[in-house]
């Protein structure tokens, strides 16, 4: 893994940082991700392109608008550090290949999709499909080049997490579960399913019980009520990254505990 490889991948991630805070913004509005450019919300100045850059900029305009100094939100430049470092991350994990290819849609697809779901409540099916059209071709040129051998496990996982999130939609008549995590949960278990059962299973696991434990954990400092119900969307992503990122270690870590392996 060369520093040049790694850098190009953070660079890239910081970019597309910015574009997902237009996706955040935009897409639960229903406005376009072309036109027009980007303005301040309170003077509706154009931000101009030395002011665009991700992260810098806003340290530069020490987060305040050149024109009105109105201040800039500081989850902007944060999206854009944050998709930066987990591109650097998945980069880092998977390599130069066409899973990392893949792993990086469902990571910058993923990120919008939590920030969106914790300000809106929904997972934009837009959002959604775009990382599944992704996610899809990274994983058949992978398939291209690598062989055909991770399709089926792919495939299982992936019909097993939409039976398992469909299955409580149906069952809650969709007060556990919306529609948007039930059009997620598939394409997350495809992705998780190439690289085996034990990320596929972890994934899939660590989302509920990480939905359990900040459950627990806002109706004990009363931010929350008891049978509220919370935003399932961060919870299924971050399982679906813990997953992808270390299920395979710890899913030989539970067999061997159990005596399995």
């Amino acid at each position: 893994m060369t520093t040049a490889y790694l850098t190009l991948v953070g660079v890239l991630g910081l970019l597309i940082g910015s574009f997902l805070n237009v996706v955040i913004h935009r897409v639960p509005a229903g406005l376009s991700l072309v036109s027009p450019g980007s303005a301040c919300p309170a003077c509706a100045h154009p931000v101009r392109a030395f002011d665009n850059v991700p992260v810098l900029s806003w340290l530069v305009l020490r987060g305040r608008c050149r024109d009105c100094a109105a201040p800039i939100a500081a989850r902007y430049p944060l999206v854009e550090l944050a998709t930066g470092l987990l591109f650097v991350l998945v980069g880092w994990r998977f390599g130069p290949t066409p899973y990392a290819a893949a792993a990086l849609v469902v990571t910058a697809a993923g990120i919008a999709l939590v920030m969106i779901d914790l300000d809106h409540r929904r997972l934009p099916f837009g959002v959604t499909g775009a990382m599944a059209v992704g996610t899809v071709v990274a994983l058949g040129i992978d398939a291209a080049r690598y062989g055909t051998a991770p399709v089926p496990t792919a495939l299982a996982a992936c019909a097993l997490w939409l039976a398992v999130y469909g299955g409580i939609w149906l069952v809650t008549a969709g007060r556990g579960m919306g529609l948007g995590d039930v059009a997620l949960a598939p394409v997350l278990g495809l992705a998780l399913g190439w690289l085996g059962w034990g990320p596929a299973l972890v994934g899939l696991g660590a989302g509920f019980a990480i939905g359990a434990v900040v459950g627990v954990v806002l109706v004990l400092a009363g931010r929350a009520a008891a049978g509220s119900r919370v935003p399932h969307g961060p919870f299924l992503v971050s399982g679906a990254a813990l997953g992808m990122l270390a299920g395979g270690p710890l899913g030989a870590a539970y067999l061997r505990l159990v005596g399995l392996s």
